[in-house]
């Protein structure tokens, strides 16, 4: 599913983000990336997510060479992503609804899929009944919630989320982490930036470590 093949990630004004990072992630594994801040972990999610480029090495998504992939072709593949964020990137202006409903309009699904599917995503992440509300009338854990359907409406193959539980209390973290596992159950792969090793530990699920830009275990 995602292969990184001797990666590296500079930027002019400092060291390397990344330094020769090999590692493979299979279709439907959940596993997480960890590491102290700074560490390079959003550096390697936004390389996957074709938000950076590398400087060395080579990419791979679905066997896919992301270093050849052009403009154009960016749109489509993030298609295939479900991206969640510590910060949410909520529209505010919008309601729960139409913020989930987001990369359904973008795919160009019909009225009546969009409203099913939303409807559906809403029931498992628990916010039936909230669909009308906007962002900033919700609590931290129901915003995050919210992040997570818009992510997962369109079915994507492979969620990355960016430290997801950073602003969350221990209880709302753990019900993040249960649809996670949820979402893995039928065959979706899950990368997971975290500093919270307990979760880690918990989950029993693979951990990758960076430590100033290298892999130094997983």
């Amino acid at each position: 599913m995602i292969k990184f093949d001797h990666v590296s990630k500079g930027y002019a004004e400092v060291s390397d983000a990344l330094v020769n990072v090999s590692f493979t992630i299979e279709k439907g594994e959940m596993a997480f990336l960890t590491g102290h801040s700074g560490a390079g972990k959003s550096t390697l999610l936004k390389l996957i997510a074709l938000v950076e480029t590398v400087s060395r090495g080579q990419v791979f998504l679905d066997g896919q060479n992301l270093n050849r992939v052009s403009e154009q072709e960016i749109p489509f593949i993030r298609r295939k992503m479900g991206l969640i964020f510590q910060d949410y990137k909520l529209l505010n202006d919008r309601t729960v609804a139409d913020n989930i409903a987001l990369p359904l309009l973008i795919a160009g699904y019909n009225h009546q899929d969009i409203k099913r599917r939303v409807r559906a995503v809403l029931d498992k992440v628990g916010l039936v009944g909230k669909e009308k509300s906007y962002p900033l009338s919700l609590s931290g854990g129901e915003q995050q919630r919210v992040g997570i359907a818009r992510a997962v409406v369109n079915k994507p193959s492979l969620i990355l989320a960016d430290e997801p539980t950073g602003n969350l209390d221990p209880e709302l973290s753990i019900e993040v982490m249960r649809l996670f596992k949820q979402f893995r159950q039928v065959g979706v792969t899950v990368f997971v930036a975290t500093h919270d090793l307990s979760q880690v530990v918990e989950s029993g699920c693979r951990q990758l470590i960076l430590d100033q830009g290298r892999l130094v275990s997983g």
